[in-house]
């Protein structure tokens, strides 16, 4: 069993049975309580977003090969969005177990070809879409995920009032239209093996918990 819970922003949480991974758990940067890493993998996109815990199972805030639990983790450099040179982002591409996850962090939208192999097939796509120059826009968020092909999409960083974002971001709907595609309203995203992905693109609209 693999699943995905969203907790705002950027942050999820990506479970299997022999493990957990909490990725940008620094939430009090919007304005809201940090997401404990105690015991599970800490995956942060920016090192601004770490915690940094030492109670942490293990923490990971950049570019690399990391194999732990039931999780293959690369790492790979990433232009962030508001800079013009220099990568201070990281992707990730995750596989647990048959399943295989891409993470984009607040990116440029201009990913290289190289950086698309890296990446390579992917089941699902966790992307921020909420866009003002800060993250991805849903234009360019819809561009990205039709260059990776992924079955499930999983949009985060988004507008919702509970969160206090540096710039206004977009909704979910806005991304929505721009992708197209089926629409899934869940609790959270749960995939028990590679054969249970759906057929045609669906986009995942997680609860906020």
């Amino acid at each position: 069993m693999f699943e995905v819970e969203y907790k705002g922003a950027n942050t999820v949480v990506i479970s299997t049975k022999k493990g957990t991974i909490v990725t940008d758990p620094k939430m009090s940067l919007v304005g809201l309580k940090d997401v404990t890493t105690k015991d599970a993998i800490e995956l942060s996109t920016e090192a601004r977003f770490a915690l940094n815990s030492e109670n942490a199972r293990l923490v990971i805030e950049g570019p690399g090969e990391y194999g732990i639990a039931d999780f293959d983790i690369h790492g790979i450099a990433a232009q962030r969005h508001l800079d013009a040179d220099g990568k201070a982002s990281t992707i990730y591409r995750i596989e647990a177990g048959e399943i295989r996850v891409a993470l984009i962090g607040n990116i440029y939208e201009k990913v290289s070809e190289a950086q698309l192999e890296e990446i390579g097939l992917v089941d699902v796509l966790i992307i921020p879409v909420g866009g003002n120059g800060y993250t991805l826009d849903a234009t360019g968020a819809a561009t990205l995920v039709r260059q990776i092909d992924p079955k499930v999409v999983v949009p985060v960083h988004y507008a919702d009032p509970a969160i206090k974002y540096e710039v206004p971001q977009d909704t979910f709907e806005l991304f929505a239209k721009e992708l197209g595609g089926l629409i899934e309203e869940t609790p959270k995203l749960k995939i028990k093996t590679g054969a249970a992905l759906p057929e045609a693109l669906t986009i995942y609209k997680l609860a906020r918990v």
